[in-house]
C-alpha cells in the first residue's frame, strides 16, 4: 500500500467514525462536527486527485 493510499484510508476511517457517532444522536450534530466531516471530505478529494494525477504520469 502506498503512502497516499494509507493516508486516504486513515482519512476515510476517521470521517466514518465521526459520521457514525453523529448518527447515534437524535439531534443535529454540532457545527464543529459537521465542519470536521466536511474538512475531511475535502482532504479525501485532494488525496484522490493526487493519486489520479500520479496514475496518469
Amino acid at each position: 500500500m502506498s503512502k497516499l493510499e494509507a493516508l486516504l484510508s486513515r482519512l476515510k476511517a476517521h470521517q466514518h467514525v465521526l459520521i457514525v457517532a453523529a448518527a447515534d444522536h437524535d439531534t443535529m450534530p454540532a457545527d464543529s462536527v459537521l465542519k470536521r466531516i466536511a474538512e475531511l471530505e475535502n482532504a479525501i478529494a485532494a488525496v484522490e486527485a493526487v493519486m489520479a494525477e500520479e496514475n496518469r504520469e
